[in-house]
């Protein structure tokens, strides 16, 4: 298992190799982590987020992730079940 996480000690002898490694795992997760985002902003239109505080802008960011979070479980849920009928 390898990660991108700061190395303590000596570098190892496969540092180069384990560096571009490491940059790749960096630039997967930040893809992946950036599109779900962009696409949970479009489709619960967080775009359009009108608030007047940072409290509440935060606020109505975590019911957007909630709510799409839910959804997620709830298709997921309702697959096992269709499949399990057939």
């Amino acid at each position: 298992m390898k990660t991108d996480f700061k190395r303590k000690g000596k570098l190892p002898k496969d540092y180069k190799d384990e560096k571009k490694l490491k940059a790749l795992i960096t630039k997967e997760r930040a893809t992946r982590l950036e599109g779900s985002f962009g696409k949970e902003k479009e489709h619960y239109y967080l775009k359009k987020i009108k608030a007047k505080t940072k409290a509440t802008e935060k606020l109505w960011i975590c019911f957007g992730i909630h709510t799409a979070n839910a959804l997620e479980i709830g298709r997921r849920m309702y697959q096992a079940q269709v499949e399990q009928a057939a």
